[in-house]
């Protein structure tokens, strides 16, 4: 998938642990793992507001657009 979670960067950069932000947002560790390794399709815009507010960042610094390699040589080609 295009889009990278990095948000145990930001996790550490603000010396926080998941399970006190799972805490903070009202998620339970098991969930808040699962959006850390980037195994979900999506995340609720009050979830993500929620971890910008508890970590004092922006939904930029949570995630990054990194392009498929397989789409990026399909349009070049094509």
């Amino acid at each position: 998938m295009p889009i990278v979670m990095r948000l145990d960067v930001m996790l550490a950069k603000r010396r926080m642990r998941s399970k006190t932000l799972a805490q903070l947002i009202g998620v339970t560790e098991a969930n808040l793992s699962l959006l850390k390794s980037g195994k979900v399709n999506g995340v609720r815009f009050s979830t993500l507001a929620a971890i910008c507010r508890a970590l004092d960042c922006q939904p930029g610094d949570l995630m990054e657009y990194v392009p498929d390699q397989q789409a990026e040589s399909q349009q070049k080609s094509g």
